[in-house]
């Protein structure tokens, strides 16, 4: 029986190559969206689950009560870790990390410019890492060591064994190599290409053995014995600074690691979503379109249901069930499926190289995994089961008789049924239309809104080698950059100007609220750091050579408000035990996020402390020839490191990866969605102009004119089409305004983007169902009605 449908399944879908394509296009296409969208949301699910125990292994978060809320972040003091490890039951490893740092790896005349990670050597076994040479236990046993990522040993010692072998760490510490590891997958949050032990960082900087409860500069990593064991290890994390310190500034917790990439915003010290959003977005997005394709085969099944009526009616009379004829169909849905997926397949390999650079991701299909067979067999069987159900039970049921005499072609349920359908497709394309237009709204008001500072043409060059905490270099690189020609202005910063999270609690002023725990930024910098930065200044004056500047301080104007200063020029505060004058106000300038308001920020004078020399470039000079130039300069002030140069606005330009990421694939599906809509409501009007070419024939003979033809034959597509954007309007408006309620700075909803959805809508269907009603209205009449 199975070969006998599978024959008759073959013969129907060769005898209409029309519609046979239609509909393995649209779901082909349908698919291949599902599949890219599914792989993206299993990369974004995996972060941080690679460890053996990942489970049971979680970042200690620290929450800082602050009088703006509480302030949540991963960093904590160096002591945490030792102190959990010891006094907390059921902790069997805790490890310290820093953040990842570009550092210089040189080996003979080879220098490499990489990413590197301090850590404990507890960190090695939480975190479970692939030994190729060497072994977890030992790689850390001494101070001067380093573990390599396979490619990086690859490309400082080729094919040779690196195990023994020496390399230096920025042109200083020499380092014997105990390790090498397999390359870290993309999907990890923690990412370096070479990995030192805490113990070489306290050698190095002093300051890292502080082990006060007050100053956080670490990550730290907790593992437990078992994950029912997390509440009770939980609480007494929770009170552990409240053992060392008398005031009630932070809390502690244990956050889960498989969560820190998905769940990592937080506000008042609350969990509150995070990346988990775009997910959940993208895996809502990648069902839909399917859906979307499997409602065109409903669509097109059904308007071919006066060619299937006989059929169905002639096998009825000679004994077939309606079992037997729902398994035909339902064959014929899976058969047609299955021929999808292959079309998808093609799609997938020529788009799945744009779609990685788009999200900066390597995603792969890997054609040796079960698991992605497993799941491609279950997506064929649902898609050919959803697509195909409705049609084999509405086209099973006709009745011999009323089918066999040719009426009843189609039945008032069947119409409707196909109305809500395409109804609906329409209502998700429309609804995807308008956010996409408003994420893109989004983006440019934030991108164009004023960030306090001019970044184009300011570069930022970071500090390295000799120059570390070293005045009298970072001043003579100042002046030979000067004096090049291609500068106007020079100064320097104790960060990138486009980095946060170097914090205090520690600034008091005259008539401070005991209980006021405002947190606020601190920055040092140098001479002409306002000119050179682009920023306004709104009373007093910058740091400048003609004075003595070391107990003076700037501060901005959310300081200002959060001190209650009225006049914040000349007045004298304290930070710690110090007194400090207020020389200058400057005008709040973004440093951190430009979706938020700006954070009090203390700015003050060190050039020990200074990591960044800012330089505003001379516009008359071409960018070539400029960066040649400072590249010249820095490679003579400091040789032997590489000048790590990068343009203030490239920095800035990645605070907006989310949200043009978002937007792009809301346009790019949206219109895969579109199209894949269109190519249904082609095949409806296909079959309509079929069904109604006597009639159009008839109307031509009495002398209906071309236009009224048109009209009558459009003009239900289109009242369809305009009920879809009826209803995804207010279902549009909910989901943007729920997504903009996210910024502090978001633009106001207008009619635009409806009014643009509606117009594009109706333009693209009205185009879409005329290539079939202008074919039909031009159709010769004899050839419709010669046979009547």
């Amino acid at each position: 029986m199975f070969r006998l449908n599978l024959k008759i399944s073959l013969r129907n879908l060769w005898k209409n190559k029309g519609y046979t394509f239609i509909n393995i296009g649209g779901l082909g296409l349908g698919l291949a969206c599902c599949i890219i969208l599914l792989l993206y949301v299993a990369y974004e699910w995996g972060y941080d689950k690679q460890a053996p125990d990942f489970e049971k292994t979680y970042l200690v978060y620290n929450h800082q009560q602050t009088s703006a809320g509480v302030f949540s972040h991963p960093t904590t003091p160096g002591a945490f870790a030792a102190e959990a490890k010891q006094n907390i039951p059921g902790v069997s490893r805790a490890a310290r990390f820093s953040y990842p740092k570009d550092g210089l790896l040189t080996e003979g005349t080879h220098v490499f410019k990489k990413s590197g990670v301090y850590a404990d050597p507890d960190f090695l076994k939480i975190e479970g890492y692939d030994f190729l040479s060497g072994d977890a236990s030992s790689a850390f046993s001494q101070i001067n060591t380093v573990i390599l990522t396979r490619s990086l040993a690859k490309s400082i010692f080729g094919e040779t064994d690196p195990l023994g072998r020496t390399v230096k760490l920025d042109n200083k510490e020499p380092l014997m190599v105990t390790g090498v590891i397999k390359d870290l997958p993309g999907n990890k949050t923690i990412t370096f290409d070479y990995l030192m032990p805490w113990a070489l960082l306290e050698k190095q900087d002093p300051f890292f053995k502080n082990q006060n409860w007050n100053n956080n500069f670490c990550m730290t990593l907790v593992q437990l014995e078992r994950t029912d064991l997390f509440a009770k290890a939980d609480a007494q994390v929770r009170q552990l600074y409240s053992k060392h310190e008398s005031d009630k500034i932070s809390e502690y917790t244990l956050y889960p690691i498989a969560k820190w990439h998905l769940y990592n915003n937080f506000e008042n010290g609350k969990q509150a979503g995070g990346k988990i959003t775009q997910v959940k977005i993208f895996l809502l997005l990648a069902f839909c379109i399917l859906l979307i394709a499997c409602v065109n085969f409903m669509n097109l099944s059904t308007a071919r249901s006066e060619k299937r009526g006989k059929e169905v009616g002639i096998r009825k009379t000679i004994g077939a069930s309606k079992k037997a004829l729902v398994n035909q169909f339902l064959l014929e849905s899976l058969l047609m499926s299955f021929c999808g997926m292959l079309v998808a397949f093609v799609c997938i390999e020529l788009c799945l190289p744009y779609f990685n650079r788009l999200l900066d991701i390597s995603l792969t299909v890997s054609y040796s995994d079960w698991r992605l067979w497993l799941a491609l067999i279950g997506l064929t069987f649902f898609t050919g089961i959803v697509s195909g159900s409705y049609p084999a039970f509405y086209l099973s049921s006709f009745e011999p008789v009323i089918v066999l005499k040719g009426i009843g072609k189609s039945s008032k349920s069947a119409v409707s049924v196909r109305q809500i359908l395409v109804v609906s497709q329409f209502v998700f394309a429309v609804c995807l239309m308008i956010c996409s237009i408003v994420i893109y709204q989004q983006l440019n008001f934030i991108k164009n809104k004023s960030i306090g500072y001019n970044k184009d043409q300011l570069v930022e060059i970071q500090v390295q080698g000799d120059m570390f905490k070293n005045a009298a270099k970072l001043k003579l690189t100042k002046d030979k950059l000067l004096q090049s020609g291609v500068t106007k202005h020079v100064s320097f910063f104790s960060m990138s100007i486009s980095e946060g999270y170097n914090n205090t609690f520690a600034i008091s002023w005259p008539g401070k609220n005991p209980n006021d725990k405002t947190l606020f930024d601190i920055r040092s910098t140098g001479y002409d750091f306002m000119s050179t930065l682009g920023a306004e200044m709104i009373g007093g004056r910058e740091f400048s050579p003609e004075y003595a500047d070391s107990s003076n301080v700037i501060i901005n104007n959310a300081a200002a408000q959060a001190m209650g200063l009225k006049t914040p020029v000349g007045s004298v505060i304290k930070w710690g035990d110090t007194d400090v004058k207020i020389i200058g106000l400057v005008k709040d300038f973004v440093v951190l996020s430009p979706y938020k308001k700006v954070d009090p920020m203390v700015i003050y004078y060190n050039l020990e402390d200074i990591r960044y020399i800012l330089v505003r470039l001379d516009p008359a000079v071409p960018v070539n020839a400029a960066l040649q130039k400072i590249n010249a300069v820095m490679e003579s002030v400091e040789p032997g490191f590489p000048p790590a140069v990068k343009f203030a606005d490239d920095n800035f330009e990645t605070k907006f990866q989310n949200e043009r990421v978002l937007g792009s694939i809301a346009n790019w599906f949206g219109g895969f969605s579109i199209f894949i809509s269109c190519l249904g409501l082609f095949g409806l009007a296909l079959y309509m102009a079929e069904q109604r070419k006597k009639e159009v024939s008839i109307r031509k003979v009495l002398g209906a004119n071309p236009l009224q033809i048109l009209t009558l034959l459009n003009k239900d597509f289109m009242r369809l089409v305009g009920i879809a954007n009826l209803i995804a309007f207010p279902l549009a408006y909910l989901i943007i305004q729920h997504w903009l309620e996210g910024y502090s700075y978001r633009i106001e909803l207008t009619f635009i983007p409806f009014l643009i959805a509606l117009v594009l809508s109706v333009c693209i269907a009205l185009l879409t169902i005329s290539m079939q009603s202008i074919k039909a209205v031009r159709a010769n009449t004899v050839d419709a009605l010669k046979y009547e």
